[in-house]
């Protein structure tokens, strides 16, 4: 089953201080379309200056508008081709043993 969690992995020419305000800038936007608590509370996501990634929880209705729109924010301030996009794998959950008998 595909992850519905994703990584932008940002390009050397996208400085980091403006992906972050491009992933505010995204933020508020969702906030415009959902309101301010389901953003707080389904719009998951953490930014690694240092790692020069995104990561962007799209399980919820709400995240996937937020994946969509920074995207697109990203796309358009920075162009197509100054960052990867890629699905975060998930663990595998543990098979249950079979209980003694």
């Amino acid at each position: 089953m595909p992850s519905d969690v994703f990584r932008y992995r940002l390009g050397d020419a996208v400085p980091a201080a403006d992906a972050e305000a491009t992933l505010v800038l995204a933020i508020l936007a969702v906030e415009a379309l959902h309101g301010e608590a389901p953003a707080r509370l389904d719009a998951g996501h953490a930014f690694d200056p240092k790692l020069r990634t995104v990561v962007i929880d799209a399980t919820t209705a709400v995240g996937r508008d937020f994946i969509r729109l920074f995207l697109g924010f990203l796309s358009r301030e920075f162009g197509p081709g100054s960052f990867r996009v890629e699905r975060v794998p998930q663990p595998t959950p543990p098979t249950p043993e079979p209980a003694a008998a």
